[in-house]
């Protein structure tokens, strides 16, 4: 059978591609959709059907622009109700995509409209499963998202639906089947994925846990919500973007990518509720960077989501300082996630802002060595901002946890009159929270470049 994997590593994103006798499906694409268009040409199909296995929340989907520019039909699961027009499939519905058949299975449980697509090949031969976020490699979906959206529908609620799900829809099926998951590890929409992003149905039900023959609904409702982390602040936004429709990328890159002169850049700062994101590399931030700038590097791991996760409100208007040539790129991440209000970007990069003799700040770094140094020296306040399960698995003696996702509700912890330190686990990380505290007023602290990685190999005693 022709399959593809599209994946994207930002996100922990997989989108699918399927075709045959020139007719293809997309499912569950990224917002800038011309990858998808370019690749049925390749094969000279036409792109009959988009779907949609559930309404996603961790990134605006391209369903409609794709829907737009080729005229597919946009297909999602029972129970559905998008403002706009589309197919609302019934459970064990077919479709043909050439000789191939797609049988819905309605998985409700991640959300109520949840669905699995059961791939049957042109021979009659049960393929696999694109699974969404029903089922992943090791885990499945989280079942705590769609209460955002609709208060009675509580997690345990839905985590008993997915139990069913998983045992009267998933389960019963072949165990040769392959599985395509939407998400692989890195993903906030589960909490043990595999760094694999495909494998045998009857792999996962041998290895993953909440697929174990003997497991109770108590049991696995039990464990598949111990654990689950805070979802990130804009997955509520990004579903009513998915349910409701959204700009056209095509409109939010042609506003995003206006250069703006310094002086002009300057006053709409100074004068607006715009935040300046700095996206350069993390130590040109650390040399200079325009004051109360707030750096989120474009090539750090994880840059849309901690975007989302840090900005939060996907209305935030925004100015970029980017790399020469890079804007466009910074203005489609963003706006995979919702962030569609970039007002500008500085024309000239931050070059141009030192050539102007603008006012520049900087974050007081050292290397791990001459941090170690100190430390030995005397006791000093430390503070790591990596996420708890890394700080649980080792960390330094006399550090105190401050997470980088919750970095605002620590701004009391942090000493007011004496120098502290702060690392997360190689640089990147620390460079983000360090210019939240200094937009915050926070000025008496010192980056440890490279972190505790970089730490750890100085042979520095840790908690393991």
């Amino acid at each position: 059978m022709k399959i593809e994997q599209i994946y994207t590593g930002c996100l922990a994103h997989a989108a699918y591609y399927i075709e045959n006798n020139g007719e293809a499906a997309i499912f569950d694409p990224l917002r800038e959709v011309q990858p998808y268009i370019d690749r049925a040409k390749k094969d000279n199909a036409n792109i009959k059907y988009i779907f949609e296995t559930h309404f996603h929340a961790d990134f605006v989907s391209g369903h409609l622009d794709l829907a737009e520019k080729t005229g597919a039909a946009i297909v999602f699961g029972p129970t559905a109700k998008p403002n706009y027009e589309a197919i609302i499939a019934e459970d064990n519905q077919k479709f043909t995509v050439g000789n191939y058949t797609l049988k819905i299975l309605h998985t409700p449980g991640h959300t109520m409209e949840s669905m699995v697509i059961l791939l049957i090949d042109e021979n009659g031969k049960e393929h696999g499963i694109i699974s969404g976020d029903t089922l992943f490699i090791g885990d499945v979906g989280r079942p705590d998202l769609a209460q955002k959206i609709v208060a009675d529908l509580t997690e345990k609620k839905l985590a008993g639906y997915l139990f069913d799900s998983l045992r009267n829809k998933i389960m019963p099926l072949s165990n040769d089947l392959m599985v395509y998951p939407n998400h692989g590890a890195g993903s906030a929409c589960g909490k043990k994925m595999s760094t694999e992003t495909t494998d045998t149905l009857g792999n996962q039900k041998q290895t993953n846990y909440a697929l174990r023959a003997d497991m109770t609904k108590e049991e696995f409702i039990n464990e598949v919500l111990d654990g689950l982390q805070a979802a990130p602040a804009y997955f509520p936004a990004n579903v009513l973007l998915n349910i409701n429709g959204y700009q056209p990328l095509d409109e939010v890159l042609q506003k995003g990518k206006s250069p703006l002169k310094v002086t002009e850049f300057e006053q709409i700062a100074n004068t607006t509720e715009a935040i300046v994101l700095d996206v350069r590399h993390k130590n040109d931030f650390v040399k200079a960077h325009i004051p109360n700038s707030i750096f989120i590097g474009i090539d750090g791991s994880g840059f849309a989501p901690w975007v989302g996760s840090l900005i939060g409100d996907v209305n935030q208007p925004i100015l970029l300082v980017a790399d020469d040539g890079r804007e466009e790129e910074v203005i489609t991440r963003l706006a995979r996630i919702g962030f569609d209000n970039v007002v500008g970007y500085l024309e000239g990069g931050f070059s141009s802002w030192e050539k102007n003799q603008k006012e520049i700040a900087k974050i007081k770094s050292i290397t791990a060595q001459e941090f170690v140094k100190i430390n030995k020296t005397a006791t000093v306040p430390v503070f790591d901002v990596r996420r708890e399960g890394e700080f649980l698995t080792a960390h330094l003696p006399n550090a105190t946890h401050t997470c980088l996702s919750k970095i605002n509700n620590y701004l009391a912890t942090y000493p007011k009159d004496k120098t502290f330190y702060i690392h997360c686990a190689s640089g990147y990380r620390s460079v983000i929270a360090s210019s939240i505290l200094k937009s915050r007023g926070v000025h008496n602290f010192v980056d440890v470049a490279g972190g505790f990685n970089a730490i750890n190999e100085s042979e520095l005693s840790i908690i393991i």
